[in-house]
């Protein structure tokens, strides 16, 4: 999936992604950053990612937006 980060607080690791084909809302919990590329975020950053089947929905394996194209 991909997705643009719509807020994200370095300090808790707590953020929350918009994806681009239905809007919807994906939550990045602390950690969710471990063994990726990033160190942080920033607001309107372009992300691929996976999700978690939970509910509310969990952001995971997060990578850099251009991958793939």
């Amino acid at each position: 999936m991909q997705g643009v980060v719509k807020v994200y607080d370095s300090a808790t690791g707590i953020g929350i992604i918009v994806r681009d084909d239905d809007r919807s809302e994906v939550i990045l919990k602390p950690g969710s950053l471990d063994g990726s590329m990033f160190r942080f975020l920033r607001q309107g950053q372009r992300i691929r990612f996976d999700q978690s089947e939970d509910t509310p929905p969990v952001a995971t394996n997060l990578r850099f937006g251009s991958d793939g194209y």
